[in-house]
């Protein structure tokens, strides 16, 4: 299947905090979006930032650097928040249960490079870039397979999609 991607600027973390608020209030068990971009681009920002939109009592929301997973029970559902960067091999994904996590609950992956096969094809992919010129500007690219998300980045984003 094609990937469509769609592009947008950041001029703000407000702005990207918006962003995640709207990403969250369409997320469901079972969607995954892949978050990827250097260190400092935004992907734990952005995480946090969906997570405490779709919680009842918005709570500390720790990066999950060290534990891997940090699991959320949220008004959507269960959310899983994975930062993988300290990876280095798949059967490290699969002991975390991650893979089923995919099927039942809202999944946000950090560093999803270290995924490899085992990444959800009908993922939103969502990479984020740091402007060299302007700290708080950030890139964001939205890229995916699953028709789905063209209707939810449009809807999020004011956007239509190209291919």
């Amino acid at each position: 299947m094609t990937q469509t991607r769609l592009l947008l600027d950041l001029p703000s973390d407000s702005q990207t905090a918006e962003l995640a608020q709207r990403l969250g209030q369409h997320l469901r068990p079972g969607d995954c979006v892949l978050l990827s971009g250097e260190i400092g681009a935004g992907k734990t920002h952005f995480a946090r930032s969906l997570i405490r939109s779709l919680q009842d009592v918005p709570e500390d929301i720790p990066s999950p650097t060290f534990t891997l997973v940090q699991t959320y029970d949220t008004r959507a559902g269960d959310l899983w928040h994975a930062d993988l960067y300290r990876l280095s091999a798949l059967e490290e994904v699969e002991e975390l249960g991650l893979v089923e996590a995919f099927e039942k609950a809202i999944c946000l992956v950090e560093w999803p490079d270290r995924l490899g096969p085992l990444a959800p094809d009908d993922a939103l992919v969502l990479d984020l870039a740091a402007d060299p010129g302007d700290d708080d500007m950030r890139h964001a690219s939205f890229a995916w397979s699953d028709p789905k998300w063209a209707r939810i980045t449009a809807d999020i984003t004011g956007q239509n999609s190209h291919g």
